[in-house]
């Protein structure tokens, strides 16, 4: 077998139709999270406030909320900004990768109102 047959035979491996795509696994890992989906949709509409976001958010507990929100700006997603006081004032708004999902997240949520009934 010549190196070209066999990068061709590695390539045809890697993209296994029946495989699982590795993006769509992490995507569905991370966005799966309970909350993690529903926090950057609403922040979709528009940054907010802590306070905000959680009544916005109902049946979320402030701390859930506080370990959501700082895994989603760790992951690019979320920016934290912090405005000096007095009194302080903490807002929350997508980054351009969090603006990104915002169509797939439509999507989904097109998908479930006409596809799953309420539980």
């Amino acid at each position: 077998m010549d190196e070209a047959t066999g990068v061709a035979q590695l390539a045809e491996q890697a993209h296994d139709p029946r495989a699982c795509d590795g993006a769509l696994a992490r995507a569905f890992g991370f966005l799966g999270k309970r909350w993690n989906g529903v926090i950057l949709g609403t922040l979709g509409s528009g940054p907010l406030g802590f306070s905000d976001l959680r009544r916005a958010v109902q049946g979320i507990s402030d701390s859930v909320l506080s370990d959501r929100l700082s895994e989603l700006a760790r992951a690019g997603l979320v920016q934290r900004d912090v405005e000096p006081g007095p009194p302080v004032s903490v807002g929350y708004r997508l980054t351009d990768a969090g603006r990104a999902l915002l169509p797939a997240l439509a999507e989904l949520t097109t998908w479930a109102r006409e596809n799953l009934t309420d539980c």
